[in-house]
Formats: structure tokens, sequence, C-alpha cells
């Protein structure tokens, strides 16, 4: 059972084949026979989600209407506000912290029906491209243990891969949900921003945060996305339009779709064997009648220098509110500022403080213009550029990450090499438009291959669309060694 779609699931759950309690207690046994080895989770609610799953099974039992998710087990990154449940975004300074109230994501899912089994493992703050910066210890990568699994949400994505859970939920700031779903071979998706909202969400850069699902498939990842998509009177960037209805074209394929492929997403820095998976893939789009050509957009070159200046300039703000005084950690001192002092030091990890020091240096008088003001006129400039190429292409496709998942430890002393795992990806959230990741492969190491699918704002339904038919032509169904039922 572990081993379902969240639509074979939700199939069996409604025809009474599966009980919702026998569910999650397939995805718990997985669990237990993988955690000490993946460390996926950092909490597991086994109380709370057998009482969801029983209430569940009770309404299926009295015939009321179900919920779109209704008995499916799933799980939510660490830095999504759970009420009554330790909420820590893989940070020392979060430690033990209770949020009085769930995200508008999270209350969702619950109306939903379905069954929070518990929070993900990530980067402290979810900075980073590996999972690695946790202060509780890194996620292993479920194809192979010695490897990363991505980063920063890479408990969600090796939770879902090894079948701990049917579904799960991320962030992306910069590619923290396409780069490790890329890594572990599953779907992650990042929305238009403001489709999802943001309430509850423990911000770390406003302008580039999106919520959005991890899948085993392209049509799990539509499910996902319906169930907590809308408008949302708490969240002041939220959308206030229509959510895109991206079901009805999952199935229509590519024929006269314009693909543009990136010029700049490619070349030296990328692993061969990605490289090609990827060329092979856009040859079999064009095999199947999308109408292919290349594409530049200049300003991608520099997506990650803009990115690493606005980034942390709002991280600098937004973490400022995490000095011991209100919640969270807090270290003692003789004044209130020598305590603050004491509390940031000894609660943030070398990464968020890294950042948090480059984003207040970004902002400080005599280098804002230089800097973050500049960095904010290229933004401005590669949305232009990607709203002109938009006019002449559909969609737009890359490889999601320049390699597949590296060993642990090896880019953890070398900033910058981490930071260029998230090359592909960044372009789409300092854009703001939807992206999509879907595995194509495994390379000859035996490690998933992620395929990165690229739309204009609200272009969600051909997004989808494109990537239903990458899926189906991709044929990807391994799964790793771990997934092994019991």
């Amino acid at each position: 059972m572990a081993d379902l779609t969240i639509e074979a699931a939700g199939s069996a759950l409604a025809k009474g084949e599966l009980s919702a309690t026998e569910l999650l207690e397939s995805v718990l046994t997985r669990a237990s026979l993988t955690e000490a080895d993946l460390h996926s989770f950092l909490t597991i609610d086994h109380e709370g989600a057998m009482a969801a799953a029983t209430g569940s099974d009770e309404r299926l039992r009295r015939g009321e209407p179900r919920g779109l998710l209704e008995g499916i087990p799933l799980a939510v990154k660490d830095n999504f506000c759970t009420r009554h449940l330790e909420t820590t975004c893989g940070s020392q300074i979060l430690a033990g912290y209770l949020p009085p109230y769930d995200a508008t994501a999270v209350a969702r899912l619950r109306d939903a029906g379905a069954v929070l089994v518990g929070k993900t493992n990530c980067d402290e703050f979810a900075m980073g491209s590996s999972t690695e910066n946790s202060a509780f210890g890194p996620t292993r990568n479920p194809w192979n243990p010695e490897r990363v699994p991505g980063g920063s949400s890479g408990g969600s994505a090796a939770a879902v891969a090894v079948g701990s859970v049917l579904g799960a939920f991320g962030s992306d700031t910069g590619g923290s949900i396409r780069q490790p779903a890329a890594l572990c071979g599953v779907v992650g998706f990042k929305p238009t921003y403001g489709l999802i909202s943001r309430y509850g969400l423990v911000a770390f850069a406003s302008s580039l945060d999106q919520i959005g699902p991890f899948a085993r498939t392209v049509a799990d990842a539509v499910t996902l996305f319906e169930a907590v998509a809308g408008y949302d009177p708490l969240d002041a960037t939220s959308y206030q339009g229509l959510v895109p209805n991206v079901r009805p074209t999952l199935g229509e394929g590519v024929s006269g779709l314009r693909v543009g492929i990136v010029r700049e997403l490619g070349g030296e820095g990328y692993d061969a064997e990605v490289a090609a998976a990827t060329s092979a893939m856009v040859d079999k789009l064009a095999d199947e009648g999308a109408k292919v050509s290349e594409v530049s957009l200049p300003s991608f070159e520099v997506a990650l220098s803009v990115y690493y200046l606005i980034a942390p300039a709002e991280c600098s703000a937004n973490l400022a509110r995490f000095d011991g005084v209100r919640y969270g950690l807090r270290v003692p001192g003789e004044t209130v500022e020598e305590m603050m002092a004491r509390t940031r030091a000894e609660g943030f990890g070398p990464e968020v403080t890294r950042r948090i020091l480059l984003g207040t240096y970004a902002l400080s008088a005599g280098y804002y213009d230089a800097f973050y003001g500049k960095a904010q006129k290229v933004r401005s400039l590669l949305i232009a550029e990607m709203a002109t190429v938009f006019e002449q292409a559909d969609v737009l496709v890359s490889p999601t990450s320049p390699t597949t998942a590296f060993e642990l430890g090896a880019k953890t002393q070398d900033p910058l090499a981490m930071y260029l795992s998230d090359v592909c990806t960044i372009p789409a959230n300092l854009a703001g438009t939807p992206a999509i990741s879907v595995p194509i492969g495994l390379d000859s190491g035996g490690l998933p291959i992620g395929f990165q699918v690229m739309a204009p704002a609200l272009g969600e339904k051909v997004m989808f669309q494109t990537a239903a038919a990458v899926e189906a032509l991709a044929d990807f169904d391994a799964r790793p060694a771990m997934a092994v039922s019991p």
C-alpha cells in the first residue's frame, strides 16, 4: 500500500478496498524500516495521524462526502506552522517551538481529509541545496544513502521517493522543491507566485518563497495543487483571480506546442549524462509534434548572482524576529543586547549566519544601490526577457539540476559550488513563474535525472500538459531499492 499513487489509493479508499488506518500503518511501517538510514522526518505524529485516519474511516463508513485527499497520508516540510506540533525550520533557534495555528496550506490539507504523518527535515530555514544544513542532522538519498537528497526540501522528496508518505509539500525559494525532486526521482512543482498561500510558512525570502507539492506522478501533483491553491485573505500577496484549471489537458500531448530549449542552461558544468538525457527527451517531444527551437535569455547568466543578493537581503530582514525575546531559544546575557547576540550566535548555523551577514551588507548604507538596488534592476530585466521569450514559446525546458545527487559532504566546504546546484531553477523564482521537475531516467550510477518545464505566469495548464507528456514518454517507474514492502 505504501507504493500506491494518490490516485490509486484514493480510488481504493472510495471503494472500501482498504481503509485509511491500513494505509497509514503501511507508510508508518515503511518509515520504521527506512528512517534510521534516511532521516527524512524531524517529527512523526503517530497519535495525531492515527486519529486523523480513524476519523477519515468513520466519515467513509457514514457515507459523508469525500474530501479531495480523504485518508491520504502526507507530510509537510518543517517550516510550515502546524498547530501544537513542533516546527523548527531545521534550526536550534526554534527547537521545541509549538505554533498556536496551522499554516493555510496545512489547514486546507486537513479540510481535504489528508492524514498528516509528520514534519520533514530541511536545510535550516530552507537555506541550502542538500539538506545537510539541518541542525538535526542530514537527510540521505534513498537511491544511495551516501548521496544527498537535494535541498532545502530534501526530507519531503526522500519521504515520497521511499514511500513513507504518498505525497508531501515543501517550499521553493530558489529551487528547493524542484532540485530535490530531481535528485530523488519524484515530481516536484513550484506554482506561479501567489497561487498557494504563504500564510504560516516561516519566511526566508518573501518575494521568492512559494509552497508546492512532491508526488510520484504528475496527476498526483495536480491533485495536491488543487487541494491547497486559491486566494487567502490572510496572505497579502495571494492571487485573487481564478486558479488555472489544469486537469482537462493532462492527456492532450504536445503536438503543436512551442517548446524552447534555454541555451544558457547547458554546457560547461553539466554532467554529460544529464545533458544527454535532456536532449533525448527534447527529441522525443519533437517526434510527438512539438515545435522545438533554441531560445536565449542572456540574463540567466547572472540570475544566480542576482538571487544571492536579493534572497540574503530578504533573509536578513525576515530573520531579525528571532531574537530570544518572543519565542524559541533564549541564551542568557548580562543585558538584552548580549542576550540577543548570544541567542543568535548559538541558535543559527553557519549557512544562515553567512546569508544574514551577506544580506545585511548588501542593504547597508553606501552599498544598497551598488548591490541590492542593481540586483533588483537585473531581476526586472530577467522578467522582461522571459515575457518576450514566452511570446515565441509556450514552455521552456532544461535540466532541473546540472548534476545528479552528489556525495554527502562533497560541497559543504565550498558554498559557491553548492549554490551552483540551483542554477537552472532560480530564474523561475526571480520571475515568479511556474516550473516543474519530472524524472526521466537514471544515470549510469543508478541516480535519477530530472527534466524541468517552465511556463509563463499562470501558465500551469500548459506546464502540466507538457509535464504529463514528458512523464509518459520517459515511462520512468523505477523505485529506490529501499522502497521494498515488508
